[in-house]
């Protein structure tokens, strides 16, 4: 079984960084979606995503950064966006009550967008990506770890694109707790990290 391991976008390389999110529709959104106000392709350049993206993660810097790598026998395979709640505007923009619960709760981290390399699909390496959220949350002293997965309807397929933001099953495994279900596909999960949920 190849070797799974993670780091901080900061402490990967700009080419790591960008072997999982130079591709496919993450070329594109380069994890902003949540992160500007207004509609991300009407009022961004690619350009502009392309820079907030760099800076963001901070490679080669001692932080902040945006998320983490995923890495098999040391090949960087995967992405998953964590950080403060506070840093993603669009959440709070949004008019859907789901998305802004609690909003003086302090601590809370949003795991919001996971990209797995094309080709290294359904070996579960989300859920590889959906623990490491757990571990990197403790490391950085978060008191709640939160997530907007989706869960297929029974019987449906979804495609990559609509598991971006994860699949309910990925963030059970890792041990977080349905809160919410504002949609028949969406769900609100959380990870108390203080304490029990």
């Amino acid at each position: 079984m190849p070797d799974f391991t993670w780091r901080p976008a900061n402490e990967a390389t700009t080419e790591h960084v960008e072997s999982v999110l130079g591709t496919g529709g993450a070329a594109k959104c380069r994890c902003q979606a949540l992160k500007v106000p207004g509609w991300i392709w009407r009022d961004t350049t690619q350009e502009q995503r392309d820079a907030a993206l760099l800076e963001q993660t901070g490679c080669g810097t001692d932080g902040p950064t945006s998320g983490l790598i995923g890495y098999l026998d040391g090949e960087p395979v995967g992405w998953v966006a964590v950080e403060p709640r506070e840093n993603y505007p669009r959440v709070w923009s949004r008019k859907k009550s789901w998305m802004r619960m609690d909003p003086e709760l302090e601590g809370v981290w949003s795991v919001t967008c996971f990209v797995v390399r094309k080709g290294l699909r359904r070996q579960g390496l989300m859920y590889e990506l959906a623990a490491a959220t757990v571990d990197y949350g403790r490391q950085v002293g978060a008191h709640v770890l939160e997530g907007y997965p989706t869960e297929p309807v029974p019987g449906k397929t979804v495609i990559w694109d609509e598991a971006s933001v994860g699949l309910l099953q990925a963030f059970l495994d890792a041990g977080y707790e349905v809160v919410d279900s504002p949609t028949l596909r969406r769900r609100v999960v959380r990870h108390r990290l203080d304490g029990p949920s």
